[in-house]
C-alpha cells in the first residue's frame, strides 16, 4: 500500500512553534489538529478556524485511529508527560518533536518504549513572542529544520518528518542528537545567555544608557525579550554542552579584557569575530541528492553529509 504523502498531523502544544506548524501544515494541505493544555489557548486557535482541543486523550485517540504523525511541541519539562500519554493512547504512531534539545528527548523516548517510531526534529526558527497569538505559517519559510539520523531510525517515519519540514518551506539538515546539542549550544543557547547578560549590563547603566541605546543593543538583546521560563526550558536541558561553550567564551572574553588592560587593544577579538561572522555569511550549503532513505548505510551517509554542510531540499 502506498502511504498518503500528506497523512494526518497531530500537534501537541500550540504555542509559537507548534501553533505555527499547525498553521503551516494545514496551509500545505495536511489534515491537522492540535492539543493545547490551556482551554483558553485552544479556544483562541478554534476562533481562528483551527481544530485544537484541550482534551489530550481525545487528540491522541484520533491520532491512533488515523496513524497520524504526532508532533511533540511542548517545552522540555513537559515532554515526559506527553510521551507517557502517547505510549498509552497512540504508541503505534510515528513520532517527532520540535524541542530545542535532542539528547534528553531521545533518552525520554527510549524510556517510554517509543524509539522505533521516533525521529527527532528541531526547526531553527522562532521569535521572542510566545503563545497562539504569536503564531504564523511563514515562520519556517527558508529556515533550517534539523532532522535526526540517529542509529535505529526507520525509513518510513523519517520520510514523513522530512516531507513535513519541506512542505512547511524549510530545508533539512540531517544530524544525530549529540552533534545537534553541541552545535545549538553555540549558535542558539549561548546567544540567549549573552543577550541576558547584555540586557543586565545595559539596564545597570540607568536611564542615560538605555536612552542612548540603539541598533546594536536592540539586536543584541532581542531574545532577552523571551519569557524567562521559556529561556530556561530551552537552555537548561542542554547544560553539559552549554557549560562547555560558556567556558570557551569566558576564556575569549578574559583574554580580550587582559589585552585591553595591558595593551589598550581589542584587535585579536575584533579580528577573530569579524572572521567568524564572515564564515557564517559565506558558509557553503550544498544539496544532498544521491542518498535514498533505506539504502545501505543511508543513516551514516546522511550523518556525514549534514556535518559537511549538506541540506535536503527534496526527497529522492
Amino acid at each position: 500500500m502506498t502511504r498518503d504523502p500528506k497523512a494526518p498531523i497531530c500537534v501537541l502544544g500550540t504555542g509559537l512553534i507548534g501553533g505555527s506548524l499547525l498553521r503551516a501544515a494545514t496551509g500545505a494541505g495536511y489534515r491537522a489538529w492540535g492539543y493545547n493544555r490551556s482551554e483558553d489557548g485552544a479556544q483562541a486557535a478554534r476562533a481562528d478556524g483551527f481544530d485544537v482541543t484541550s482534551d489530550l486523550v481525545g487528540a491522541l485517540s484520533r491520532a491512533a485511529e488515523s496513524e497520524a504523525l504526532v508532533v511533540v511541541a511542548v517545552p522540555m519539562p513537559a515532554v515526559d508527560h506527553m510521551l507517557s500519554a502517547i505510549s498509552t493512547y497512540a504508541p503505534g504512531c510515528p513520532l517527532t518533536d520540535v524541542v530545542s534539545v535532542k539528547g534528553p528527548v531521545l533518552a525520554a523516548v527510549h524510556k517510554h518504549g517509543l524509539a522505533a517510531r521516533y525521529v527527532g526534529g528541531h526547526p531553527m526558527a522562532g521569535t521572542s513572542e510566545s503563545g497562539w497569538a504569536a503564531t504564523f505559517p511563514e515562520l519556517f519559510r527558508d529556515a533550517v529544520w534539523a532532522v535526526g539520523v540517529d542509529e535505529g531510525t526507520h525509513t518510513e517515519p523519517w520520510t514523513r518528518v522530512v516531507r513535513l519540514a519541506l512542505d512547511c518551506g524549510s530545508v533539512v539538515v540531517p544530524v544525530v542528537a549529540a552533534d545537534h546539542d553541541r552545535a545549538v549550544a553555540r549558535i542558539s543557547h549561548l546567544p540567549h545567555v549573552l543577550a541576558e547578560a547584555l540586557a543586565v549590563s545595559g539596564a545597570s547603566g540607568g536611564p542615560l544608557a538605555l536612552g542612548l541605546a540603539a541598533g546594536s543593543f536592540r539586536d543584541g538583546t532581542r531574545v532577552a525579550g523571551t519569557s524567562p521560563d521559556l529561556v530556561r526550558a530551552i537552555c537548561e536541558p542542554n547544560a553539559t554542552a552549554l557549560l562547555e561553550v560558556l567556558d570557551d567564551t569566558l576564556a575569549v572574553l578574559n583574554a580580550a579584557r587582559d589585552s585591553l588592560r595591558d595593551n589598550g587593544s581589542l584587535a585579536e577579538l575584533v579580528e577573530a569575530g569579524h572572521d567568524g561572522r564572515r564564515d557564517y555569511e559565506t558558509a557553503d550549503r550544498w544539496e544532498v541528492t544521491n542518498i535514498r532513505p533505506g539504502d545501505h548505510n543511508w543513516l551514516e551517509s546522511l550523518r556525514d553529509a549534514g556535518q559537511r554542510g549538506g541540506v535536503i531540499t527534496a526527497l529522492p
